[in-house]
C-alpha cells in the first residue's frame, strides 16, 4: 500500500472532521484506522452495520467510510440509513468486487464514491478530499443562507417600524372627532399640548386662535396671527390656503405644503384640516394639524438605500435566489437567477427550471410550507441556453408578524463541474477495477504462449512455435485495444485526420475480423461494390470503433444455438442524398442471438456489457464516442433470435477546421 501524500487531506478541510469506519473485518480496520489518522481525520470504528447505525446516531460523524459485505445490516442499507437520519452525510462504499450493479445501487442512494479493494491509498485520498470539499460547500452554502435569513429579517424589521411611524398619518386624520372639546380649552394646554404634531385653531376671520405648545415652538406665538403666515409667500393674503379653502368649502382637506419656523428653517409638512361647526350651519372655526415630513422623508430616504443596498447583495450572491408563495410562483428573484435561467418573475419555478407543467415529486418549496422548516435538495435543471445543471437546493421560511410561513426562499448552488469531476473520477476508478481481472487473464495467456514458443523452439516443434505465437500475438492485439479504449475514456483528443480510399480502409477492417469469423466456420461476406471514393477520418480512432461492432458481431453468431446459419456482412458505402454532401456508410449485420429493447438502449453506455465477465463494458461506448467525434451517428436495428444491423455513418469530409494529412503520410 504506497504512502499517503505529505500534507494531510484532513489539514486542507475546513476542520478536523471524523470518519466513522465500518468493516467486519477487525484487520482491514486497524489498518484503515492508522491510514485515517495519519491522513489528519479522528476516526471512529464498529465492526458491523447495525453498530456502525447506532454509533452514527449518537455521534453523527460527516463522513463514513463502509464495506458493502457484512453479515447483518451490509453496506448498502447503513447507507440508506444514514441518508434517511442526515442526508447530508458523505458516505465513501468499500467493495471487494468491481461488481457495477452495487456501485449504482450505492450512487443512487447517495454515497459520494465507490473504492474497490485492495485500496489505492492515492484514490481514498482523492475520495476524501471530494468529500471534504462537498462538506465545506454545503457549510458555506448553509451560513450564507443563514446570513441572508439575518439580512431579510433586520429589514423587514426596519419596514415595520417605519410603517409604525408613518401610522402617525391615520392619528392625524382621526382627529377631528376628538378635538371638539378644543373650545373648552383656549389655552391650548392639556391634550393639545400632548401631540407630537403642530396644532391650531383659526377662526372665520382666518387668524388663529390657540395652538399647542409645539406649535409655539417651531413656528412662533400664534394668537392673531394671519392662517397663512406659517406657509410663508406661498399664499399672498391667505386666498387657497388650506385653512381658507376649508373656510369656503366647509369640507377637511389634506395637502402637502412647505411650513416656515421662527428660526429661519423650511419643513415639508402634511397639514389636514377640518371644519369645526359648533352647532352652526357654517363653518366656525377650523381645526389645522400639521405633521413635520422631515423624519419621515429621512426615513423613506433611508428605506430606499437600504431597499438598494438589499438588493445589490441580492444580485451579488453567485447563487440563484428566489422568493416563492404557496402556488410556487415566483415573487422575487436576484439577477443570476434571471440571466441563467431566462425566467421571469410570476412564473413557477417548475416551469422555470424544469419546464414543466407539474410540480417536482419532492419538492422542498412544499416541504418548507408543510413544516416550516429548511430543506435541502439536488436536482437536475436545464439553463435557458439548453444545458443540464446539478443545482444543490436550500430552502428557508419566510414569516409573517403571526410566526406563519408566508413564502419561501430558495437558494441554488451550481455545482455542475463538481458533480461532473466526481463522476468522471468515480467511473474511471470503477472502469479501472472492472479492468483488472480482464488484464490479469490476458498476462496468463501471455505467458502460456510465451512457454508454447521457448517449447517449441526447444524441441524445434514449428507448429507449437506458431501456435505460441498466434496466441501472443491475439493476447497483445487485446491488450492494445484495452490500452486504447483507457486513452480514449480518459483523456478527449482531438481528430487527427488524414485522406484514405473508402474501399481500402473497408478491405483492412475486413481482414483484422474475416480470420476469426471463417476460423468459427461463420460465413463472412464483404460488400464494398458502392465503395469507390476518398473520406477523411481519424483512421487508427475510427478502426479501433468499427472493429468493435465486427468482433460484437461475430460473438453474437459464436452465441446463436439454434442451428441458424451464422452469417456476417459487411457493407461500406459512399452515399449522396440531395443538397448534402456525400458521406460514407458502413453496415455489419449478422444472423447471431440479436438483443432485447434493454439491450439497444444502454448498449452505448459506460460499463455495460452484454458478454457478462467476457466484457468491459467500454468498447461500444468509445465507438460511439468516435463516431460522434467524426460527426456522424449510429443506428442499430435488432431483435432477440433475429440478428443485428448495425449502420455507422459520418461525412465524407469533416467540417471540423483541421487540416487533413495527404493520403501517403497517413500510410506511414
Amino acid at each position: 500500500m504506497p504512502a499517503p501524500h505529505d500534507t494531510p487531506l484532513a489539514a486542507r478541510c475546513s476542520t478536523r472532521e471524523t470518519i466513522l469506519l465500518v468493516d467486519d473485518e477487525a484487520d482491514i480496520r486497524e489498518l484503515l484506522s492508522m491510514l485515517l489518522e495519519d491522513l489528519g481525520f479522528s476516526v471512529l470504528t464498529a465492526p458491523d452495520g447495525e453498530k456502525g447505525l447506532t454509533l452514527f446516531r449518537t455521534l453523527e460523524a460527516p463522513i463514513v467510510l463502509t464495506d458493502i459485505k457484512m453479515p447483518g445490516l451490509d453496506g448498502i442499507g447503513l447507507l440508506a440509513a444514514i441518508k434517511e437520519h442526515r442526508p447530508d452525510t458523505e458516505v465513501v462504499m468499500i467493495s471487494g468486487h468491481a461488481d457495477m450493479e452495487l456501485a449504482i445501487a450505492s450512487l443512487k442512494l447517495g454515497a459520494s464514491d465507490f473504492i474497490t479493494k485492495p485500496i489505492d491509498v492515492t484514490l481514498l485520498e482523492h475520495s476524501l478530499n471530494r468529500a471534504c470539499e462537498r462538506l465545506t460547500l454545503k457549510r458555506q452554502v448553509r451560513e450564507h443562507t443563514l446570513n441572508l435569513e439575518r439580512l431579510v429579517a433586520e429589514k423587514s424589521a426596519r419596514l415595520v417600524d417605519l410603517e409604525r411611524r408613518l401610522a402617525a398619518r391615520q392619528i392625524v386624520e382621526g382627529l377631528s372627532s376628538a378635538m371638539r372639546f378644543v373650545a373648552s380649552e383656549p389655552d391650548g394646554q392639556g391634550s393639545l399640548g400632548e401631540l407630537p404634531c403642530f396644532v391650531a385653531i383659526h377662526n372665520r376671520e382666518g387668524r388663529v386662535i390657540t395652538a399647542n405648545t409645539l406649535y409655539r415652538e417651531h413656528l412662533g406665538e400664534p394668537e392673531g396671527r394671519e392662517s397663512h403666515a406659517a406657509y410663508g409667500e406661498a399664499y399672498p393674503g391667505g386666498a387657497g390656503c388650506p385653512v381658507d379653502l376649508t373656510l369656503k368649502t366647509g369640507r377637511p382637506g389634506q395637502s402637502r405644503e412647505t411650513l416656515y419656523g421662527v428660526d429661519g428653517r423650511t419643513f415639508n409638512a402634511l397639514v389636514s384640516t377640518t371644519p369645526i361647526n359648533g352647532g352652526r350651519k357654517d363653518t366656525a372655526m377650523v381645526l389645522e394639524v400639521a405633521v413635520d415630513l422631515t423624519e419621515v422623508e429621512r426615513l423613506h430616504a433611508e428605506l430606499i438605500q437600504s431597499h438598494r443596498r438589499y438588493r445589490d447583495l441580492f444580485d451579488a450572491v453567485p447563487c440563484a435566489i428566489t422568493v416563492q408563495d404557496r402556488a410556487l410562483n415566483i415573487v422575487e428573484a436576484n439577477k443570476t437567477f434571471l440571466r441563467e435561467f431566462g425566467a421571469s418573475v410570476g412564473q413557477t419555478c417548475f416551469e422555470a427550471y424544469k419546464h414543466s407543467p407539474e410540480p417536482c415529486p419532492d419538492c422542498p418549496i412544499l416541504a418548507t410550507f408543510e413544516d416550516g422548516q429548511r430543506h435541502q435538495a439536488e436536482t437536475v435543471t436545464t439553463d435557458a441556453a439548453g444545458q443540464a445543471r446539478n443545482l444543490l437546493i436550500w430552502t428557508a421560511p419566510l414569516l409573517d408578524d403571526h410566526g406563519r410561513v408566508e413564502k419561501v426562499m430558495e437558494v441554488s448552488t451550481d455545482i455542475t463541474q463538481l458533480r461532473q469531476l466526481q463522476d468522471h473520477l468515480s467511473s474511471l476508478g470503477m472502469m479501472l477495477g472492472s479492468m483488472s481481472h480482464g488484464v490479469k487473464g490476458l498476462l496468463m495467456g501471455l505467458d502460456g504462449g510465451m512457454y508454447r514458443v521457448e517449447s517449441g523452439l526447444n524441441k524445434g516443434d514449428l507448429a507449437k512455435i506458431k501456435s505460441g505465437w498466434e496466441l501472443v500475438r491475439h493476447r497483445v492485439e487485446r491488450i492494445r485495444k484495452m490500452v486504447l479504449d483507457i486513452l480514449y475514456y480518459a483523456k478527449s483528443r482531438d481528430l487527427d485526420l488524414s485522406e484514405t480510399p473508402v474501399r481500402a480502409f473497408a478491405e483492412d477492417l475486413a481482414m483484422i475480423v474475416e480470420a476469426k469469423a471463417v476460423a468459427n466456420n461463420i460465413l463472412f461476406t464483404r460488400d464494398f461494390a458502392a465503395a469507390a471514393g476518398l473520406f477523411q477520418a481519424d483512421h487508427s480512432a475510427l478502426s479501433s470503433a468499427l472493429v468493435n461492432f465486427l468482433e460484437n458481431a461475430v460473438d453474437a453468431c459464436l452465441c446463436e444455438t439454434t442451428g441458424r446459419s451464422r452469417e456476417l456482412t459487411f457493407r461500406a458505402a459512399v452515399e449522396a442524398a440531395p443538397e448534402e454532401d456525400a458521406r460514407v456508410v458502413f453496415t455489419i449485420t449478422d444472423t447471431g442471438v440479436g438483443m432485447s429493447r434493454e439491450e439497444r438502449e444502454k448498449m452505448f453506455t459506460l460499463f455495460f456489457s452484454s458478454k457478462g465477465s467476457k466484457g468491459t463494458g467500454i468498447g461500444l461506448f468509445i465507438s460511439s464516442r468516435v463516431i460522434a467525434q467524426h460527426h456522424g451517428g449510429i443506428e442499430v436495428d435488432s431483435a432477440e433470435g433475429e440478428g443485428t444491423r448495425v449502420t455507422a455513418w459520418l461525412p465524407a469530409r469533416q467540417p471540423a477546421a483541421l487540416a487533413p494529412r495527404p493520403a501517403n503520410d497517413a500510410a506511414t
